[in-house]
């Protein structure tokens, strides 16, 4: 019986050492799921302060990383918790970067690939932030500073954070549907699949008189999600 080949996407994990449930999940899908290659879309880690950091828990995740990419490959996002992952990350564990608003062809089909906060436009706020994070110089004065100056003024941005999406309307936390009618025209794709925003589904709609598919993929907070995609162009949601 012929093996049908899969692709495997990912993303909001949030993996830290506080959450060992979480990445024990990881741990499950990288054994019991085999694919073509995976996709990690986005906020992989809680925070990633710099390549420099000697943690325990980040070598570790690195080395699990590094035996999956030997035989498969590992395609990484930058989201907005683990922006700072950098070449020596990529050079460890083998895995390749990705930029956002990126095009696929998977298994014939184009895709658009993203993270998904810059399709969340009504929170302004946020897309300042983001911009100044995004910065290549603020992120080099960043990582010039000691460990533990980094390691505090995370926390109290994640704090920061925090209390910004308490406050915030639920309507501001999801994306803006004609921003994503927008970037799916400008690539000229017809799925998109995208992680951020914790809201999980696969939302059909009308785009340029054709049909559309937005996948969203979710947050592991709960229990591991992954979207499994095969060469027959049938997709699914599974629970890890």
């Amino acid at each position: 019986m012929k093996n049908i080949k899969k692709t495997i996407f990912i993303s909001d994990l949030h993996l830290s050492e506080n959450q060992p449930k979480i990445t024990q999940n990881f741990l499950t899908l990288l054994s019991t799921h085999r694919a073509e290659a995976i996709y990690i879309l986005g906020d992989f880690f809680e925070t990633w302060i710099g390549d420099d950091d000697p943690s325990d828990f980040h070598s570790f995740i690195k080395r699990e990383l590094k035996k999956i990419t030997i035989h498969t490959p590992i395609y990484f996002m930058h989201g907005n918790r683990d922006f700072l992952v950098g070449k020596r990350f990529f050079t460890e564990t083998g895995c390749i970067p990705l930029t956002d608003e990126h095009k696929i062809l998977l298994y014939g089909i184009p895709v658009l690939l993203m993270h998904g906060d810059t399709l969340c436009t009504l929170d302004k706020n946020y897309l300042k932030m983001r911009q100044l994070f995004r910065n290549k110089l603020i992120q080099r004065l960043f990582l010039l500073l000691p460990l533990r100056y980094r390691q505090n003024i995370a926390m109290k941005m994640r704090a920061k954070s925090m209390n910004h999406l308490y406050d915030l309307p639920k309507a501001w936390m999801d994306v803006v549907q004609s921003d994503v009618m927008r970037v799916m025209e400008k690539h000229q794709v017809q799925f998109l699949i995208h992680g951020h925003t914790h809201q999980p589904k696969i939302e059909n709609f009308i785009l340029n008189n054709s049909s559309a598919t937005r996948l969203v993929l979710s947050a592991w907070h709960d229990q591991g999600q992954a979207l499994i995609w095969d060469e027959n162009a049938h997709y699914e949601m599974v629970i890890i």
